[in-house]
């Protein structure tokens, strides 16, 4: 890696450089150098991410617009220019890019209190506040119909049409499940191409853990991974975060009687994150909030189911059957919303 940071215009020479966090997409590494700067190093997964220029053309496009709102290297991401003044390098057919390190800083991995997932919010909210002018359209698609609920749907029925691994026939519940609620996965694709929905930049992985927090304060400094930044839908990334951290059980949990949208929660998010962008949402925007909460989680149990049925080709697993467990407590999540689902609408509208 040594070799790789050589070409990178960093401020000494780097010293060590050791793996950092438990991404399991780029390997991450932690620089430093011989004049106690501190830099993030990544080599950038090309198998998922097939157009890795494309990719990092937005993320320099909007890391730059950003930067001239605010001028300061721990609210956003500063990618550091290699020597010939590139956004990344291509070097051994591999792909590395160097960010500034988020100095006195720190994420979670599961909230610890409501004011840490208030906190999300907040930096999630600002992130889309703060990009609401720029052009979403000049955007590319770096995973594309990634957030394309009915082609996920699409994909699933061809897996269980195929059934490769003779799993089908176990799983009924879950799939009739998935195919009762079929009419809902268009809703937020439909009202996009009538044009009552705006397209925005969007992050389309809002976990907690892709927030910087301050180490001592709490308050959120910046929105890291924007590997996934491209157009999208407000209410997407919004009920990303609720599917993540509003459940009050693991992604995995076996006992589905632990598995419920804590609504506290889900409020403590909706003020974060409308109090920061809600002014430049539409009414319409808002109010479609929840359904972007039950189809990002709906859509996340179809695609483990449909990773279950292919044989578990896509995300990896840690036991038997460990997709199959994560997608019953994502449509435990999304028949709790729905009981809650009156609940959910008086929230969101107070901020209209």
């Amino acid at each position: 890696m040594f070799e790789v940071l050589n070409h990178f215009n960093l401020d000494g020479q780097a010293i060590s450089c050791e793996r950092y966090g438990n991404g399991h997409i780029n390997e991450t590494y932690l620089v430093v150098t011989d004049v106690c700067h501190q830099y993030i190093l990544q080599k950038i997964n090309n198998h998922i991410f097939k157009d890795v220029p494309a990719l990092m053309r937005n993320i320099a496009s909007v890391t730059g617009y950003l930067y001239e709102q605010i001028r300061d290297p721990r609210r956003v991401l500063t990618l550091v220019k290699t020597n010939d003044g590139q956004d990344f390098l291509l070097h051994d057919s591999e792909y590395f890019r160097v960010y500034e390190f988020v100095t006195d800083s720190i994420c979670l991995d599961r909230v610890e209190s409501r004011e840490d997932f208030y906190n999300s919010a907040v930096a999630f909210g600002q992130f889309q506040n703060q990009l609401t002018l720029f052009p979403a359209a000049t955007l590319s698609e770096t995973i594309p119909q990634f957030h394309d609920t009915p082609n996920r749907y699409n994909n699933f029925k061809i897996a269980l049409k195929n059934d490769v691994m003779g799993r089908a026939a176990s799983v009924q519940q879950e799939i009739d499940f998935v195919l009762a609620r079929e009419a809902d996965a268009a809703v937020m694709m439909d009202l996009l191409k009538k044009g009552e929905l705006p397209l925005r930049v969007t992050h389309n992985d809002t976990k907690l853990n892709n927030v910087m927090l301050d180490q001592v304060t709490r308050e959120p400094l910046c929105v890291i991974d924007l590997d996934t930044v491209m157009p999208g839908l407000a209410a997407n990334d919004f009920g990303d975060s609720i599917r993540f951290g509003a459940s009050t059980a693991a992604e995995d949990e076996l006992n589905l009687n632990k598995v419920t949208m804590s609504l506290d929660l889900f409020k403590a998010y909706t003020e974060g994150f409308l109090g920061a962008c809600g002014k430049n949402l539409s009414a319409l925007e808002i109010e479609t909030l929840p359904m972007g909460a039950k189809l990002m989680t709906l859509e996340c149990g179809v695609r483990f189911l449909t990773d279950y049925l292919e044989g578990d080709t896509y995300f990896r697993i840690h036991r038997d059957h460990h997709n199959l467990d994560r997608c019953r407590t994502q449509f435990k999540l999304v028949a709790d919303m729905e009981n809650k689902w009156s609940d959910m609408m008086k929230i969101v509208t107070s901020f209209r």
